[in-house]
């Protein structure tokens, strides 16, 4: 894979730009090229995971501004009261942990991408091996310790990217 992304055009004259597409077919625009190879596509969710990952600890680190969030997707804790809710709703404000909700959101997403960049996050939850006298496995697999801290690791990824598709479009700064 190789990506290029260049950086937005400058508008000195705007007011020419209209003649100058008119007549030329010049329109400054952001270039991008992207070139896909065949083993990209393999395991794609491998390819893209240590791409996004960067962003979004650069977005959290950067962030202006916070979307409205789904009470539905944060912990209790995190949930504005419908009291709080009418109280600043009527002055245009949001309530006090509207920006605690979305750095929490953003904080699931980051872990979820760390772990996705993590190939061996499942051997956090399998027992060691077991070594024979003569320092041989006697085991030919790992046997498992922890079913449910691996499948409630796992519930948690799935709900990171969950909430990275629910709010992809809020991804700005």
């Amino acid at each position: 894979m190789k990506v290029k992304i260049g950086g937005y055009p400058k508008y000195f004259y705007p007011k020419y730009f209209y003649w100058l597409d008119r007549l030329f077919g010049w329109n400054p625009k952001q270039m991008i090229s992207v070139r896909i190879d065949p083993y990209d596509t393999w395991s794609m969710d491998h390819t893209l995971a240590p791409i996004i990952l960067p962003m979004l600890v650069q977005l959290k680190d950067t962030n202006h501004g916070a979307p409205n969030v789904d009470a539905a997707d944060v912990p209790k804790e995190l949930r504005a009261t419908k009291k709080q809710l009418d109280a600043y709703g009527k002055n245009g404000d949001v309530d006090p942990k509207h920006f605690e909700r979305w750095n929490w959101i953003m904080d699931e997403m980051i872990w979820t991408f760390e772990q996705k960049c993590r190939d061996d996050w499942t051997m956090d939850y399998y027992g060691p091996y077991i070594e024979g006298e003569d320092g041989k496995f006697l085991s030919g697999r790992f046997e498992w310790t922890d079913r449910e801290g691996k499948q409630a690791h796992q519930l948690r990824m799935t709900n990171g990217f969950k909430l990275f598709g629910k709010y992809f479009e809020q991804l700005w700064d």
